[in-house]
């Protein structure tokens, strides 16, 4: 017999059966009866069904017959119409007169089902095929089962097959079902129906399915671009089957997730331009990963100014100084001297000034100025120029008491040495000579120093006497002869115009006196 059986509640169940004894026994005659739950019958167990007249118990009155002569070594049984009370286990005894009586402990135990039994995939995947089976017993001789499946109508590539399998006697009808689902198929329910010729009995079997598919981000929200101290916050809305792990990065940091959701915030409670960047938000589960992201920019007032460039140069030289300051949106970024725009640059990230060739003029103080929506920010700063030395005008010398006063002004970057040289005497006064004091007033604009040597020259002038001014620095040397006066000239500066008049009319009355002598 088959150790196991079922049929659907309502239908009946034939259980072939048969067994065996020894040839020498030669029994004149052979019955056989079937007990429930128990092979024995001093446990009183419920009599199914006898070969011959007898007591059943009342559960199986009507509902079971041994079909099988046990004469002939056939015990089958046949049960219906079928209940879940009949479940279990089911034992055939042989008697073959006598003490010559036998329980088999070899059994079949019968099902009772109430629907078809629909075997569904542990997991169906969008887009990978599954197989759907419907078991549906076939063991009713009086009832043909004829299965079809329901709510396959809108499933793309469905096919159907049925396949009849037997085991040891029991007989199966299987329902196959193949097809693709679909993310839109999750929640669709599909069933496996049973019908009988010539019967109203009817059964079926449903399922929803659960498509599990790969997660996909469907939205992300936020500004895409904040002003700096205000709050941010991001928003990732995402589906998946099971629900996904929800992160945010920024490149490859992660700010935050959070498993099994399909919403996640970001919130950034201060903007800073250091958070400006991409943002992701990222869903992933066993089938898949997407994702989708923003672009956040922060905006802010220009940070200090930033320069690059020599700010100390020597005359002639080019100049190329660049200043720059961080913002967003980029600023307007000028330089100015005093009230005149140098350089300008809109909406750049830095501005360049430049000079072909530096001259003495250009040193001073300059400003970098940037400025945007959100504010503005300076920066001054210096430019040098180092220059040999120039003599300026005041330099000569002044008659004055018993001599003269001889003063040499130079003006260079770095600061010059002043020198006097009278060739007619071979001397060369610097400082430290007891007849020579230098002043260094200060710096002037751009750095500028400005040195004066005064020489003192005592005594009697020689009217042959040059006094050389000379002024040097790394960069070079200048040296000019000072205008003087003679010690004639000194004489008509002291007597005055009356004494000069007076002269004047003594040199005419020498030149007459001189001309007479020739004549004579």
């Amino acid at each position: 017999m088959p150790p196991a059986v079922a049929g659907l509640s309502g239908t009946c169940v034939a259980v072939p059966c048969r067994f065996g004894y020894p040839e020498e026994l030669r029994p004149a005659a052979v019955h056989g009866l079937w007990y429930f739950g128990s092979p024995y019958p001093k446990n009183y167990p419920p009599v199914v069904a006898r070969s011959r007249a007898g007591a059943v118990h009342e559960s199986f009155t009507g509902r079971a017959r041994l079909v099988g002569d046990p004469g002939v070594r056939d015990c089958s049984l046949l049960l219906g119409p079928l209940s879940p009370e009949l479940a279990g286990k089911y034992y055939f005894r042989g008697d073959l007169g006598g003490y010559n009586q036998y329980s088999f402990s070899e059994h079949t135990t019968l099902e009772v089902l109430e629907e078809p039994v629909l075997e569904v995939p542990p997991e169906l995947v969008a887009g990978e095929e599954v197989e759907l089976r419907c078991r549906v017993p076939d063991n009713c001789p009086q009832l043909q089962p004829r299965v079809g499946w329901e709510g396959i109508e809108e499933l793309p590539e469905a096919s159907e097959r049925e396949l009849r399998e037997d085991a040891a006697g029991a007989g199966t009808i299987l329902a196959l079902l193949r097809f693709r689902p679909r993310r839109e198929d999750g929640g669709r329910r599909l069933g496996c129906r049973v019908a009988f010729a010539n019967s109203t009995l009817a059964f079926e079997a449903t399922v929803a399915l659960d498509v599990q598919y790969e997660p996909r981000v469907l939205e992300v929200s936020g500004p895409g671009e904040a002003v700096e101290g205000t709050p941010v916050e991001l928003g990732c809305e995402a589906e998946g089957r099971p629900p996904p792990l929800l992160s945010w990065f920024r490149g490859v940091a992660v700010l935050r997730e959070e498993p099994v959701s399909t919403h996640l915030r970001l919130v950034l409670p201060r903007a800073e331009p250091d958070h400006a960047g991409t943002y992701s938000c990222v869903a992933e589960n066993r089938h898949g990963r997407h994702n989708r992201s923003l672009q956040l920019h922060v905006a802010y007032a220009p940070r200090s100014p930033v320069l690059n460039g020599s700010l100390w140069v020597v005359a002639g030289d080019p100049v190329t100084v660049t200043c720059g300051a961080a913002s967003h949106p980029a600023p307007i970024v000028t330089v100015t001297r005093g009230r005149r725009v140098v350089a300008a640059a809109v909406y750049e990230p830095q501005v360049t000034m430049t000079l072909a060739a530096a001259k003495p003029e250009d040193a001073g103080e300059y400003l970098c100025r940037a400025e945007n929506q959100h504010g503005e920010s300076s920066l001054p700063f210096n430019l040098t120029v180092e220059f040999p030395p120039i003599l300026l005008p005041d330099s000569r010398c002044t008659p004055g008491g018993d001599g003269a006063r001889c003063v040499c002004s130079a003006s260079a970057i770095p600061e010059p040495a002043v020198t006097f040289d009278l060739p007619s005497r071979n001397v060369t006064v610097t400082e430290g000579h007891r007849d020579y004091t230098v002043t260094t007033p200060g710096q002037g604009t751009g750095g500028v120093v400005t040195v004066t040597g005064i020489l003192t020259l005592q005594g009697t002038l020689d009217p042959r006497l040059a006094v050389l001014c000379s002024a040097h620095n790394p960069h070079g040397s200048v040296q000019q002869q000072l205008r003087f006066h003679h010690p004639a000239g000194l004489v008509w500066a002291k007597v005055g115009p009356v004494g000069a008049v007076v002269a004047f009319a003594i040199v005419i009355a020498l030149v007459c006196y001189l001309s007479q002598s020739r004549r004579k």
